[in-house]
C-alpha cells in the first residue's frame, strides 16, 4: 500500500492507496470544483452569488446539500453551513492565508435561512452557504466508498476501511494526548488553536456559533469524534465543541458518537469511555 499527500480543499490531503494515487487526487479537486466558496467558477459560488432565491444544482451537490440538511438536524441546528455570510462579515472571505485583521466587529443582525429540496437550493436574504467541513469530510468517505482509496484523511477528518487502523490525537502542542481506533469508521477533529486572526481588540476563529451568529467563544481548543462516517464525525466534533462545558456529556448521549476526545484551553484532556488518553 503507497501512502501520498497533496494539497485539496484548503489543506494536506494524506492517502493510503493501493494503485497509485491519481484517482483520489482528482476526486478531491472534482469535489472543490463544486464546492468551494474561494473558487470564483465552482458551482457554490455561483449558488451564493444567486442568493437570495432558489438554484437548481448538479448531482453531486445535491448529495452535499442532503447530506448538510442531514446534519443540522442530527445537531439539533449546531453544525449549519448556512453561516457563510457571517463568517465573511467576520473577515474570513479569502482563504486562511490570505484573511487580514478588521478593525471592527460587523453590525449584528445576520440572519439564516435555507432549504434544500427537488434538486434545488433556497437561499434567504442574507444567507451565502459555506460547505468546508461538510464537504470534507463527505469527500473523505466518497473517497473509500469509491474505492480510491483504503484510508484518507484531509486536514482532520479521516475515513478509513482498515479494520487495524489507530489514529494518535495531537494536542495544539505537538504531543500525543490519546489513541482512538476507528477500524472501518470514520474521525474527525474540529479546533480553534489555529485558525485565528483579530478583529478589533478580539482574537476570533472561524467556527461561527448559530446561536450567537458570531465567532464561537468555549474553553473547549479542539475537539475529536468518531463516528460511522467521517462527515458525522466532523459535525460531531463541531458540535461538541460549540457546546463547549457540556460537549463530552451530549457526545455521550449520542448513540451516533461512537467516541470523543477534547482538549481544553488550560492543557488538560478529557475522553469518553470508549477512548485511550495517553498519560
Amino acid at each position: 500500500m503507497r501512502h501520498i499527500t497533496f494539497d485539496a480543499m484548503g489543506t494536506l490531503v494524506e492517502a493510503w492507496v493501493e494503485a497509485d494515487g491519481t484517482g483520489v487526487v482528482e476526486w478531491f479537486e472534482e469535489v472543490e470544483e463544486v464546492c468551494s466558496r474561494f473558487r470564483p467558477t465552482s458551482e457554490l459560488s455561483s449558488i451564493n452569488a444567486r442568493a437570495p432565491g432558489a438554484t437548481s444544482v448538479s448531482p453531486m451537490m445535491a448529495e452535499v446539500l442532503d447530506c448538510a440538511s442531514h446534519l443540522r438536524e442530527l445537531t439539533s441546528g449546531l453544525v449549519d453551513i448556512g453561516v457563510g455570510g457571517v463568517l465573511t462579515s467576520w473577515g474570513y472571505d479569502r482563504t486562511f492565508p490570505e484573511v487580514i485583521s478588521l478593525a471592527d466587529s460587523p453590525a449584528e443582525g445576520h440572519q439564516v435561512s435555507w432549504t434544500f429540496g427537488d434538486g434545488a437550493v433556497r437561499l434567504g436574504s442574507g444567507t451565502t452557504l459555506d460547505l468546508g467541513g461538510v464537504a470534507k469530510g463527505w469527500a473523505c468517505d466518497q473517497a473509500v466508498a469509491r474505492g480510491l482509496a483504503v484510508v484518507v484523511s484531509a486536514g482532520g477528518d479521516m475515513r478509513s476501511n482498515d479494520t487495524a487502523t489507530v489514529a494518535s490525537i495531537i494536542d495544539p502542542w505537538g504531543d500525543v494526548v490519546a489513541k482512538v481506533h476507528i477500524g472501518r469508521r470514520g474521525l474527525a477533529t474540529s479546533s480553534i488553536a489555529r485558525r485565528r486572526w483579530e478583529v478589533g481588540s478580539r482574537e476570533v476563529s472561524h467556527i461561527i456559533d448559530p446561536s450567537t451568529m458570531e465567532p464561537v467563544e468555549t474553553p473547549i481548543l479542539s475537539a475529536t469524534a468518531v463516528a460511522s462516517s467521517a462527515v458525522e464525525a466532523e459535525a460531531a466534533a463541531k458540535a461538541i465543541l460549540l457546546q463547549g462545558v457540556d460537549g463530552l456529556v451530549w457526545a455521550d448521549e449520542c448513540p451516533w458518537v461512537h467516541g470523543s476526545v477534547v482538549i481544553w484551553n488550560d492543557g488538560s484532556v478529557y475522553g469518553t469511555h470508549d477512548v485511550e488518553l495517553v498519560a
